[in-house]
């Protein structure tokens, strides 16, 4: 069935496949780790209701997010045995422990916290739930903090050295864990699944708002929500500038397919190409839709500025532009569209009419998805934006490959495709489930909530505005 198909090709597809879907849960049970946290924070200090009933309705989709992303992060792991032992073999002095310190130092964390932020509210007092839950939004951050500094030191390889039988060996840990494009990264990462969760949050509670506008859980969910647009969407632009001046510096063949960018030794100023056809057997890129001179302002921060072409690398080495000018293209809209629907909050909130807005619920819900995509086109851009080679300038993917057939890859493949789209896509439904459920108050008869230890009523459904609140 799979005769005369390329096995590496296959198994870079079976991997594409794989993180694609894994990513898309880390990046939002990292965000809602972080949130629930901060809604727990919230009620303590304020003793609000509508903190807690936001907390228990977003605390199962977070179980069931966390669950899924640990079962298809299990997945990727045996792909390094099973199709990747070459990659294994030679980098896994460097990679090995740098993979064995996630476990230990983040899923541990998360792991043996999760159960008391669970279920233990009602059997711990609340400063230990409370502390389980920043602990478990710690181990989130710190598991990024590892994937991520093995993940670009593929990118940006340092502190080793080869051995006699081709293996890369750890130098300088400091310098492994700590390479030169991790620390853009990481920043630009959790800023994704911050603004990605943000996104989500912000769609259910603006679902619920078009059905009643005076619900208190959604509103809050509405306000945090724009509140976390308005400030990291910003942030997240600057933060994706300076990950791509050193993605320049150190990988100038990935800047210069994703810009589309072919000649050697361009004349004058660099435009910027907002549309374009990147043709790479001519290369050439056709219908280029040019502004001039941005694209010398956006790169090096000069308006005369230049880069290399691809021409200016052997062919060999080339990343598939026609893929990752696109997916640039689609990640950067996003995240100037999030920033857009963020302003437009603000406008509304000076009109005092954030929740009154039934196109401004709209725009959200149609957004609510957006972080994903953005995600899923990011991380396509940065790892086809490497190949030909899995650690950059040092190993190639056709070099990294097992020596396996075509038919094993590819039955694995078809095999993997049914089970996750099965598995995955009822994982989904269900969270879609849980989201559609309005969010109603009931903590208030808990007997570890403040309102009730203190004697006083419970919140109303709708709360006074006019109380000064620090989430709103």
């Amino acid at each position: 069935m799979f005769e005369g198909f390329d096995p590496v090709l296959l198994a870079r597809i079976q991997f594409a496949l794989t993180v694609s879907f894994h990513i898309i849960f880390p990046a939002f049970s990292i965000g809602l780790a972080s949130y629930l946290a901060v809604l727990e924070g919230l009620w303590l200090w304020t003793g609000k209701a509508v903190y807690m009933d936001t907390f228990k309705y977003w605390i199962k989709i977070f179980a069931v997010s966390f669950g899924m992303g640990v079962v298809s992060g299990i997945t990727m792991s045996y792909q390094f045995g099973t199709n990747w032992s070459v990659f294994s073999d030679k980098t896994g002095p460097v990679l090995g422990p740098m993979m064995a310190y996630e476990v230990l130092s983040a899923f541990f964390l998360e792991a043996g916290f999760l159960g008391i932020m669970l279920f233990g509210q009602k059997r711990v007092g609340k400063a230990l739930h409370f502390a389980a839950t920043l602990v478990v939004a710690i181990g989130t951050l710190f598991s990024a903090f590892w994937i991520l500094s093995v993940n670009s030191w593929m990118h940006t390889p340092a502190g080793f050295s080869m051995n006699e039988v081709g293996q890369f060996v750890p130098e300088d840990w400091w310098a492994i864990v700590f390479n030169p494009s991790f620390p853009y990264r990481l920043v630009h990462m959790v800023l994704a699944a911050y603004l990605t969760t943000a996104f989500v949050v912000g769609a259910v509670g603006a679902f619920h708002l078009l059905h009643n506008r005076y619900n208190a859980s959604a509103r809050k969910m509405f306000s945090m929500a724009l509140w976390m647009a308005v400030i990291v969407a910003p942030l997240q632009i600057l933060a994706g500038d300076a990950h791509g001046l050193n993605t320049l510096e150190y990988e100038p063949a990935k800047i210069a397919a994703m810009e589309g960018h072919f000649e050697a030794d361009a004349q004058g100023p660099l435009p910027l190409t907002l549309f374009g056809i990147p043709d790479m057997q001519a290369a050439v890129t056709r219908y280029a839709l040019d502004v001039p001179y941005l694209g010398s302002l956006i790169l090096t921060h000069s308006l005369d500025g230049q880069i290399k072409g691809l021409k200016a690398f052997p062919r060999e080495d080339w990343p598939n532009a026609a893929l990752i000018f696109w997916t640039f293209r689609i990640m950067v809209g996003i995240g100037f569209a999030m920033l857009g629907v963020g302003l437009w909050s603000l406008y509304t909130r000076f009109k005092e009419a954030l929740y009154e807005s039934p196109w401004l619920n709209r725009a959200m819900i149609a957004m609510g998805p957006a972080g994903f995509v953005a995600v899923i086109c990011g991380w396509i851009t940065t790892e086809v934006g490497r190949q030909p080679f899995t650690v950059y300038g040092l190993l190639r993917t056709a070099e990294s490959h097992s020596p396996i057939a075509a038919e094993a890859v590819g039955t694995s493949l078809i095999a993997f495709i049914v089970v996750y789209f099965l598995l995955f896509g009822a994982g989904t439904f269900y969270i879609l489930r849980l989201m559609s459920h309005e969010p109603t108050p009931f903590e208030a008869d808990t007997p570890h909530h403040p309102i009730r230890t203190a004697g006083l009523t419970p919140a109303p459904a709708f709360e006074d505005r006019t109380i000064a609140d620090p989430a709103e």
